[in-house]
């Protein structure tokens, strides 16, 4: 686990947050702090509302209930635009949407100098890719560092990470964490969601444990209760 001294600022405030679908509690109740600088785990088995709670935090859902406040601000308070570019996401299985890794990597910064590109694809080790190459023909490791460094690009105070590693092989995988610490080691606040505690450990600071849509757990990733992963 990374070490962190003393108490973090609090980044994300859930306060008896619900979300009901189709009749059926997806999140129920749920209330707790994710803090800045750290990598925050959320974890739980198939349908336990990770990835709904991990949507909320940038509106791609909202709460039926209760309140999500980032840096204290209510999120309806703040504007949708704005707060999607400060708080970054990036899917399990991210879409390439344009021909070439620059503009890949330029989607949502058009000004980038080359300069800016080179030291993104650096930072996610993409630095040895051929420019020209269409983003579709590379790995799915290689393309979840693209898209890892598509989010970058607009300088996120967070990340949100959708089971990043769920769908790579181990050895990409393994890049993927690499990249994923290094950039926690600057400083960059990551939520991620995850099937296996046991993998996310070696990332995370904090684990929130989520079952049947309720917080059953949170604290060290090495003392909470979760037997779900493999």
């Amino acid at each position: 686990m990374p070490h962190t001294d003393g108490p973090a600022p609090e980044l994300f405030t859930l306060d008896v947050v619900t979300f009901v679908a189709g009749g059926r509690p997806i999140l129920d109740g749920v209330s707790d702090h994710i803090h800045e600088g750290h990598v925050t785990a959320i974890v739980g088995p198939s349908g336990s509302g990770k990835s709904t709670l991990l949507r909320m935090l940038n509106r791609l859902e909202e709460p039926t209930s209760g309140r999500i406040s980032f840096r204290g601000t209510p999120l309806p308070e703040l504007d949708v635009r704005s707060l999607r570019r400060r708080v970054g996401m990036v899917a399990q299985r991210p879409a390439m949407l344009t021909g070439r890794i620059d503009d890949e990597v330029r989607v949502g910064e058009l000004a980038l100098t080359d300069a800016d590109v080179d030291e993104l694809l650096t930072r996610v080790a993409l630095d040895h890719i051929e420019r020209d190459r269409h983003p579709a023909d590379l790995s799915g490791g290689e393309q979840q560092r693209l898209a890892l460094a598509r989010a970058l690009a607009v300088g996120p105070e967070v990340l949100l990470l959708d089971e990043p590693t769920s769908a790579l092989d181990r050895k990409a995988a393994q890049s993927v964490d690499s990249v994923i610490a290094g950039l926690a080691g600057m400083g960059l606040s990551v939520v991620l969601v995850s099937h296996d505690l046991q993998r996310a450990a070696a990332l995370t600071h904090d684990a929130l444990v989520l079952d049947h849509g309720q917080l059953v757990d949170r604290g060290d990733p090495a003392h909470v209760t979760y037997l779900g992963g493999a």
